[in-house]
């Protein structure tokens, strides 16, 4: 035995030198039985902003350290510029030609593995704490992501005007990581898994006071560095026996091939992530230089936890990382936001091919930053890729790959981050998006400008986006709410209707062109609109509020008060239809009925001057009556 011990170690030792993390990670998971496991994802992160990656900006001097006790990927590739799609394949291990989702809202297969299921079934507890609503499945963006979660920390809302946005749509890194310390601090015997997110690279870049004056120049750059330091106490707070992977979700263009943010395009900048992985007294300080996927997280973190992996996953494990991978991504964003073409990539020996209505190959050796388009005189070796890329997309495509559309309601959500919502479909066929980068580019400018409540910002750029695509619906629907938020009910009109006639399944282009509608004085018009809406979306209060509230000014009161009732059953404290249905039961003498609804609206706003006078008016009523 003595003999046989002697060998294996100096076979480990000599597997160890030759291929650093690969080695090192088997022994290490062999060491350690259910460690706990922390994952953090940084969004909108670039890669060439990490002092570990060489950045010598100085903006991540806790990542850098930390980092010097862990394994750094320096060619992590993501999967998606998006959040929803790269999230869902650093979760579940798989490609999104598998897991299919591909836009906001589409949910999670219920048979997709998933990361934070297989691991609450090996016995962890686990909890996620999200920087924001797009990552909320409660809000309809992200649903199916709370699978397999004991707690899910997000809770997030639509921002009203004058609102704080860190009050409703997102939470800044220091407030989501504080969550999950005291989250931690709390935690029982069990071995847990918890999954930390932080939104605030993500335009718009508005860093918090400590470090907003010292980059005003960059903010983006001061958003990465606030994000530094809201990781230092989280990283504290998972001891050395735990197991931390860190890595972004995609990148930010930042003027990158003329793209201000993300989403369009697959170049470097917004797929170039960065990734780091410690495990107890495994791959200190070592550097893995080979091409990887966020597809390998997911399989890489059971594997180092002991668990089994399913075989549906497919990324492979880290510890194989001994050559380059070659590494998928795709973008379904032009096509959803403006009917353009979808585009997909492959990154493979030297090259990165780009696949559109414009092939594009480039030779990342000599070209790194993918400028000099060398597709028309290497014939042959994008044929090869091709071919390559179409073998792998047969052989990760899911079972089930029919095609979702996204309930568009969620319209409202997507739009106050920046996002858009529309079919579910991949296709490289249309307009090429390189010749229309700067139309995107206006009209996300709008999206945050009436996200912040500047639409007199917002108007001119919307306005420019419909001269020239008048077939994009988010720009004809936002142009509208801009237009009404600005009491140009009048002007707001026919964008709305033109919202409404390009996806007649849009719930809030409905609602909003109803609400124009009212204004103007034709509520028989606005009417019809909130019944679409309240029909398709029962669930909803506002929506059966508004239907209620236009019937009742038509002379439909007993259909009124139908809807305001039920509005209340979904919602028993919401305040305008308690307000109405109050104030509808003391008119018909109804008092003693009246009282409860208009005490409660009282209750709701008790500053409500509106609310006061009625209860009074009831009051007094019912007084006189006994």
């Amino acid at each position: 035995m003595g003999g046989e011990s002697s060998i294996l170690i100096r076979r480990f030792f000599l597997l160890a030198s030759l291929t650093g993390f690969a080695a090192l990670a088997l022994v290490g998971t062999r060491a350690a039985a259910k460690p706990n496991i922390l994952l953090v994802t940084l969004d909108t992160t670039r890669a060439d902003r990490m002092g570990f990656l060489g950045s010598t900006r100085g903006l991540t001097p806790t990542l850098d350290a930390w980092t010097k006790t862990a394994t750094v990927f320096t060619r992590a590739y993501a999967q998606a510029p998006v959040t929803t799609v790269s999230h869902a394949t650093i979760l579940t291990g798989t490609f999104p030609t598998f897991h299919q989702v591909r836009d906001f809202g589409t949910p999670l297969g219920q048979n997709l593995p998933y990361l934070p299921q297989i691991l609450h079934d090996a016995g962890y507890t686990t909890a996620a704490f999200v920087g924001s609503i797009v990552l909320d499945p409660r809000s309809g963006t992200a649903p199916g992501f709370d699978r397999g979660f004991d707690v899910y920390d997000a809770g997030f809302r639509l921002r009203r005007p004058g609102e704080n946005r860190y009050d409703t749509i997102e939470r800044r890194a220091s407030e989501v990581t504080g969550r999950a310390i005291r989250w931690i601090e709390q935690a029982g015997g069990r071995p847990w898994f918890v999954w930390v997110h932080v939104f605030d690279p993500h335009a718009p870049y508005d860093p918090p006071t400590e470090t907003k004056k010292q980059f005003t120049a960059v903010p983006y750059d001061g958003e990465i560095a606030a994000v530094d330091r809201a990781l230092g106490s989280l990283l504290r707070a998972a001891d050395s026996s735990t197991i931390v992977a860190v890595a972004a979700d995609h990148g930010e263009s930042l003027g990158d091939h003329g793209e201000d943010s993300h989403g369009m395009f697959l170049y470097e900048a917004v797929l170039h992530v960065p990734l780091v992985i410690r495990m107890p007294n495994v791959g200190i300080g070592q550097r893995v230089s080979t091409r990887v996927r966020l597809a390998d997280l997911a399989p890489t973190l059971l594997e180092a936890a002991g668990v089994s992996r399913p075989a549906a996953m497919q990324g492979q494990s880290l510890r194989l990382a001994t050559a380059d991978r070659p590494a998928y991504a795709e973008t379904n964003y032009p096509r959803r936001a403006f009917g353009w073409s979808s585009l997909t990539s492959w990154r493979a020996d030297r090259f990165l091919y780009i696949r559109a209505p414009k092939p594009e190959l480039y030779d990342l050796v000599t070209d790194p930053d993918a400028r000099q388009n060398i597709a028309s005189t290497r014939p042959r070796v994008v044929d090869g890729i091709g071919r390559e890329l179409d073998e792998f997309v047969r052989q990760t495509t899911g079972a089930s790959s029919a095609r979702t559309r996204v309930d568009s309601e969620l319209a409202a959500r997507l739009a106050a981050l920046g996002y858009v919502s529309g079919t579910n479909e991949p296709a490289v066929t249309g307009i090429d998006p390189k010749d229309r980068i700067a139309l995107a580019n206006a009209l996300q400018a709008a999206e945050l400008a009436v996200d912040d409540g500047l639409f007199q910002k917002a108007i001119p750029l919307l306005e420019k986006v419909v001269a020239s695509e008048p077939n994009v619906k988010l720009a004809q629907l936002q142009l509208g709410v801009s237009r009404a938020k600005q009491k140009q009910y009048s002007r707001a009109l026919g964008p709305l209707a033109k919202a409404v006639e390009l996806d007649p399944a849009d719930m809030f282009a409905h609602y909003e062109l109803a609400l124009a509608q009212y204004e103007t004085g034709d509520l028989r018009s606005a009417a019809a609109h909130f019944e679409i809406v309240a029909t398709r979306l029962p669930k909803r209060a506002d929506a059966r509020y508004s239907l209620g509230s236009v019937w009742a000014r038509i002379d439909r009161v007993p259909d009124a008060v139908r809807e305001l009732q039920a509005a209340l059953e979904i919602e028993p404290k919401h305040f305008r239809s308690n307000l109405l249905l109050g104030r509808i039961l003391t008119l018909q003498g109804h008092m003693e009925q009246a009282l409860p609804y208009l005490r409660t609206a009282v209750e709701v706003e008790p500053t409500n001057a509106e609310a006061r006078q009625f209860l009074s008016d009831a009051e007094s009523r019912a007084s006189r009556l006994r």
